[in-house]
């Protein structure tokens, strides 16, 4: 299903091209250093899947207007400012297969740039006009500040359950995907009720996004450019071990569960885990997880008249299952 999202991208090829003026035009400045490494960080810009999500969501409540496009932008700014201070924690070099702007520069301009980010979104948020839309961005940068944190948090002790470990992503990314669908329903005026359905729909999709994304950290795959085992080098016990911590019907579990409340974890230890949890289905059961909150997701659009706006949310959902990074 990888096919649908080029598909839909094409489909907004029009609104997306919009979108990126907005984003190029709100982020010029009068520092040439700002301009150059902007302009190069945004030719490497991901598939924009948030900004096509708020897209949707403004087609889906009545059209794709000035107010969505600059919601949208808002969204994709501060999406991009989070990566780049990611790469600033996570001492990454690469990010879509070229080097991060702490890599070229320093720690300090790439915070610095990140923060510009943040100011240009603010701005968009401004541009829309709706005090709604700005009260949504606040609450979503809240969210996904106070998620990393608790994830910084809990990982000091190596150990997590399920139940914390859905909270966690519901807020440190599922946030993100709950306000494009919000910010879509405000641009339009939509009935309230209807716009909560769809940000569960949108909750639903950014947890399966994550829990992807974590299964990530079990391979080593330098496309993702994320080192085998990163999350586990951080403290971070995502949901294939977790599952696979739980089976005390295997002989080793045990074992690993005292090597995960180890105060540090050495790359033996970290090859070890990530063994363990491919062998006792970790993988499997994370996969099993994201086909049920797709069946979920499902039964929400379920009540809605079919139509290409409907049927490429439901294709969004497959693709992030079977996304390759």
């Amino acid at each position: 299903m990888a096919k649908s999202l080029k598909y839909i991208q094409e489909q907004l090829s029009p609104e997306l091209d919009a979108l990126n003026n907005i984003i190029a035009t709100t982020l010029t400045s009068n520092s040439e250093l700002t301009n150059s490494i902007v302009t190069a960080y945004l030719k490497s810009k991901g598939k924009m899947l948030r900004p096509i999500i708020t897209l949707l969501s403004a087609k889906f409540f009545g059209g794709i207007n000035e107010k969505a496009l600059q919601g949208a932008a808002a969204l994709e700014m501060l999406h991009n400012a989070s990566l780049i201070h990611d790469d600033v924690i996570d001492e990454a070099t690469e990010r879509r297969g070229l080097p991060t702007i702490n890599n070229v520069w320093s720690n300090h301009v790439a915070v610095l740039v990140g923060d510009f980010f943040v100011t240009g979104a603010l701005r968009c948020g401004v541009a829309t006009g709706d005090g709604r839309i700005l009260s949504a961005l606040a609450d979503m940068g809240r969210d996904l500040s106070l998620g990393e944190i608790d994830q910084v948090d809990i990982a000091r002790n190596h150990n997590i359950d399920e139940a914390t470990y859905m909270d966690i992503i519901r807020a440190k990314t599922a946030s993100l995907f709950e306000c494009c669908a919000v910010v879509g329903g405000y641009a339009n005026n939509a009935p309230q009720t209807v716009i909560d359905e769809l940000r569960r729909y949108a909750r639903l999709l950014g947890i399966c996004f994550q829990i992807k994304d974590d299964t990530f950290d079990y391979y080593n795959d330098p496309i993702i450019g994320k080192p085998t085992g990163n999350d586990l080098r951080e403290g971070k016990v995502t949901l294939p071990l977790i599952y696979a911590l739980r089976r005390d019907d295997m002989p080793e579990r045990d074992a690993m569960l005292a090597i995960v409340n180890k105060e540090t974890l050495s790359s033996e230890d970290i090859d070890l885990l990530i063994d363990y949890a491919k062998r006792a289905g970790g993988i499997e059961y994370a996969y099993e997880t994201m086909r049920r909150l797709r069946d979920d997701a499902t039964t929400i659009l379920s009540p809605y008249q079919p139509d290409d706006t409907v049927d490429q949310f439901r294709e969004i959902f497959d693709y992030v299952i079977e996304r390759k990074l």
